[in-house]
């Protein structure tokens, strides 16, 4: 059997190995599964904005999948379907910045934002999409309607 020394020299050892060893273990599995959470949200916001392309798709007779100099002229009945379609993006992009956007971002976090904003900047490149902005933002997040005005404006300054 053991003596009272052996479980004395014992727990001393679970103390300084066991317990540090244990909190490791516990940080690493909680990074673990905050970074296949941000990879689940970047997953869900991407397909969201895959099902947006594919509605464009659909609605290919309002030439919106390539960015043209001068917006094609539309019927009544198209520029609400292209109204619905801009406001479906706005909701898509609002959500990716209320999820994804922080202030203070990790790496990884920054690499993911990178992707939206990249998004949000190519379509505030249309003059037809700053157009309807105003009253697509009414109502949204004002930090996110604060973002897409300065992207707007800012891509506004770049056209030629």
């Amino acid at each position: 059997m053991l003596n009272l020394e052996t479980w004395e020299f014992l727990s001393y050892v679970v103390t300084v190995v066991g317990l540090p060893l244990a909190i490791f273990v516990f940080l690493w599995e909680q990074r673990r599964e905050r970074l296949a959470e941000e990879e689940e949200l970047h997953q869900r916001l991407s397909n969201a904005y895959t099902d947006f392309l594919k509605l464009l798709l659909d609605n290919a007779d309002l030439h919106l999948l390539r960015q043209r100099a001068e917006p094609p002229v539309l019927s009544e009945e198209q520029e609400e379907r292209r109204f619905l379609l801009f406001g479906i993006l706005i909701s898509i992009f609002e959500q990716a910045y209320v999820m994804v956007h922080e202030a203070r971002m990790s790496h990884q976090r920054q690499r993911l934002w990178q992707n939206w904003a990249d998004y949000m900047e190519e379509w505030c490149a249309r003059a037809d999409f700053r157009a309807a902005l105003p009253e697509l933002l009414r109502g949204e997040d004002p930090e996110f309607a604060d973002y897409l005005r300065r992207m707007a404006a800012s891509a506004q300054t770049k056209q030629p």
